[in-house]
C-alpha cells in the first residue's frame, strides 16, 4: 500500500506585491514604459551639435590642464577675498538670525502661534535654491557682494534653524522641567536648561554651514552676487579656460582647507 505523504506545515513566505490587483499592476508598468518611450522620443538629439560640443569640451579640458595663475592673478585675488568676506559675514549674520528662529521653531518651549510663524520662515528659506534667492537679491540690491551676503544669510536660516529646532525638541526634558519648577522665566529656562544641551551641536552646525557658504559663494557669483563666481563667469565669457582652470583649483584648495579646519573643530567638540 502506497504511503500517503501529508503536505508540509511550513510555507515559504513571499513578499506581497505593492499593488495586489494584477490588472492594475501590469497597467501601471505598461503605462510607465509607454510614458518613458514618449519622453525619450520627444528629446531632440542633434549628432552634429553633440560633436561640436565634444570638440569644445576637449579644448576646455586641455586648457584646464594648463592653468594660468599669472595673467589675471589680481582679479583672482580680489574674487577670493570677496568670497571669504561674504562667507564670514553671511555665516555670522545667519547664525545670529537662526538662533532665535530655531528657538521659536521648537514646539516644546514656545506657544503654538510663535512655533507656526518660525516654522513658516524656515520653510520659506528652504523652499528655494540659493541661485534663485540670489537672483531676487540681485534685482533688489544690484550686482555685488551685498546680494551674495543676503542670499547666504537667508539660506543659513533654513539650514541651521531647522536642525537647531529639531535638536531642542529632542533634549532631555528633566532639566527643563526642573528649571520651570523653580519658577524661572522663559529666558532663564533657555539659558540654563536648553542651551547647555545644544551649544556644542550649534557650534558644529555653524562650522559646517561655513563650509557650505564658502562653496555657495562661488555659485551665487555666477548670477552677479559677487565673489569668485563672478570672476569665474567672466573668464568663461571671454573663453579664458586656462584662467578658469586656475580659479577652479583655487576654489578646490579653499574648500579643502576649510574642510580640514572644520573637521578638527568638530572633532574637538565631540
Amino acid at each position: 500500500m502506497a504511503e500517503i505523504t501529508s503536505p508540509s506545515p511550513y510555507r515559504r513566505w513571499r513578499k506581497p506585491p505593492l499593488i495586489k490587483n494584477p490588472w492594475l499592476r501590469w497597467g501601471v508598468v505598461i503605462g510607465a514604459l509607454v510614458y518613458l518611450a514618449l519622453a525619450i522620443s520627444s528629446v531632440s538629439v542633434d549628432s552634429a551639435r553633440i560633436a561640436r560640443g565634444l570638440e569644445r569640451g576637449g579644448r576646455m579640458i586641455a586648457a584646464f590642464l594648463q592653468p594660468d595663475f599669472v595673467s589675471r592673478w589680481d582679479d583672482i585675488q580680489i574674487g577670493v577675498l570677496e568670497s571669504l568676506t561674504m562667507t564670514v559675514v553671511s555665516t555670522i549674520a545667519g547664525v545670529l538670525l537662526s538662533v532665535p528662529i530655531g528657538l521659536g521653531a521648537a514646539r516644546n518651549i514656545v506657544p503654538t502661534p510663535i512655533y507656526l510663524i518660525c516654522r513658516g520662515i524656515i520653510t520659506l528659506s528652504r523652499t528655494f535654491q540659493e541661485v534663485v534667492i540670489a537672483i531676487v537679491f540681485v534685482v533688489m540690491f544690484g550686482f555685488g557682494p551685498l546680494a551674495g551676503v543676503c542670499t547666504l544669510a537667508f539660506a543659513t536660516i533654513g539650514f541651521l534653524a531647522k536642525l537647531l529646532a529639531e535638536d531642542i525638541e529632542e533634549i532631555d526634558p528633566a532639566p527643563l522641567e526642573a528649571i520651570r519648577a523653580t519658577g524661572a522665566g522663559w529666558l532663564k529656562t533657555i539659558t540654563y536648561a536648553v542651551m547647555p544641551q545644544v551649544s556644542a551641536r550649534l557650534v558644529g552646525l555653524s562650522v559646517y554651514r561655513f563650509d557650505i557658504n564658502l562653496r555657495e559663494s562661488a555659485i551665487v557669483g555666477i548670477v552677479g552676487a559677487g565673489g569668485i563666481g563672478s570672476t569665474l563667469q567672466t573668464t568663461f565669457n571671454r573663453y579664458d579656460y586656462d584662467v578658469a582652470g586656475a580659479i577652479l583649483i583655487v576654489i578646490i584648495t579653499l574648500v579643502m582647507m576649510t574642510e580640514l579646519v572644520s573637521a578638527q573643530i568638530r572633532k574637538r567638540l565631540q
